[in-house]
C-alpha cells in the first residue's frame, strides 16, 4: 500500500458541447492537467456527468425524465473514455456521477471508481435530496461499498449521503480511511451542509475526506443550472493535522483544481494515539443513545 497519497479535487465548471468529442477533449484536459500535477487519485463531482444533456436539442435539455432517457447510450463511451484516461495517465478516477438506468427501470445516481489496470467498480447515491424524489425520480441505490485499492481503502459518499453518518461509519468500520465526496449544489446553503457533513465524517471517523463540486451556471440545464461550491480535502483535527482539520480548499466558485498530499500513516498514528479516539469511542455512545430519553422540569434555583 502506498503510504502518501497525491490527489485532486474538481471544481468543475458545467460545460456545453458541440458534440461527445468536445467533452472528451474538456475531460482529457482536466486528467492531464492533474496528472501533470502529480495526482494520483483524481475525484470528480456528482453529475458532472449531465453536462453530456448539452449534446440534445433544446426540448430534451429542459425536460428531466427525457434527458435521464437521452443519456443511456451515451454511458458505454463515458466509461471507456474514463478507463482509456486511467490507463493513459495512469491515475485513479472518481469519474463525475451519472445518472443510469437499472434492469428494474429506474435511475440511480451513480459514481464509477476507475483503476488505471481498467478494473471498474461503481457506488450508488442511498438518499436522495427533495429534487430527485419530487422532480426527477432518482432512485435510492442498494448498499454501500469499499474498494481495496493500492493507494488505501476508499469509500464514496455521493453528495447527501454524507450528511448521514451511519452511512460513513459503516464504511470506516469495514475499513475505509479516504472517504470520496462528489457533490452538486446550487446554494451556498447546500454547499455549506455538505462542507459541514465533509469535516464531521472526517472527526468522528478518523479518516481523509475529499469534497469534490460543480460550479457556475449552466442555463441550458433544467437539471444542473446554478452550481455554487469549493472543493476540499480535509482530516481529523488532531496530531499532525492542521487545527481546523483543512488541509486543502479551493476559491468558492472558481474553477479549479484543488491538490493535497495525504500520509496514511499520519492517519494511522491518528487513530492509534490521537488526542481524541473519536473512531475507537463511537460504541461507547450506542446504548446511552438506545436507551429512551428521560423528560425533566428543569431544577428551580
Amino acid at each position: 500500500m502506498s503510504r502518501r497519497l497525491c490527489i485532486a479535487a474538481a471544481q468543475y465548471d458545467i460545460g456545453c458541447h458541440a458534440g461527445f468529442a468536445a467533452y472528451a477533449e474538456k475531460l482529457t484536459r482536466w486528467v492531464g492537467e492533474a496528472a501533470a500535477a502529480g495526482a494520483q487519485l483524481l475525484v470528480f463531482p456528482e453529475y458532472g456527468a449531465m453536462e453530456l444533456a448539452s449534446l440534445f436539442e433544446s426540448e430534451v435539455r429542459q425536460d428531466l425524465a427525457a434527458q435521464l432517457l437521452a443519456l443511456q447510450p451515451l454511458l458505454p463511451d463515458f466509461l471507456a473514455l474514463h478507463a482509456d484516461l486511467a490507463a493513459k495517465y495512469d491515475v485513479y478516477l472518481c469519474a463525475a456521477s451519472f445518472p443510469v438506468r437499472t434492469p428494474a427501470g429506474d435511475y440511480a445516481n451513480r459514481t464509477h471508481l476507475v483503476s488505471p489496470a481498467g478494473a471498474m467498480g461503481h457506488q450508488d447515491k442511498q438518499v436522495m435530496t427533495r429534487f430527485e424524489r419530487e422532480r426527477w425520480g432518482i432512485s435510492p441505490g442498494h448498499g454501500l461499498k469499499i474498494f481495496d485499492t493500492p493507494l488505501g481503502i476508499l469509500a464514496v459518499n455521493v453528495c447527501y449521503d454524507a450528511e448521514f453518518p451511519l452511512l460513513a461509519r459503516a464504511q470506516v468500520e469495514a475499513g475505509a480511511q479516504l472517504l470520496l465526496v462528489p457533490s452538486c449544489t446550487d446554494t451556498l446553503a447546500g454547499y455549506h451542509r455538505v462542507r459541514i457533513a465533509c469535516q464531521a465524517r472526517a472527526l468522528e471517523g478518523q479518516c481523509y475526506v475529499v469534497h469534490a463540486c460543480t460550479v457556475g451556471h449552466a442555463d441550458w440545464s433544467e437539471a444542473i443550472d446554478r452550481n455554487v461550491g469549493a472543493a476540499a480535502v480535509f482530516g481529523p483535527p488532531d496530531l499532525g493535522f492542521p487545527e481546523d482539520g483543512v488541509l486543502a480548499c479551493g476559491e468558492l466558485n472558481r474553477t479549479q483544481w484543488v491538490h493535497a498530499e495525504l500520509g496514511l500513516a499520519r492517519l494511522a498514528a491518528v487513530r492509534e494515539k490521537g488526542q481524541a479516539l473519536n473512531r475507537r469511542h463511537w460504541p461507547e455512545q450506542i446504548p446511552t443513545a438506545a436507551a429512551p430519553v428521560e423528560r425533566v422540569a428543569p431544577s428551580e434555583g
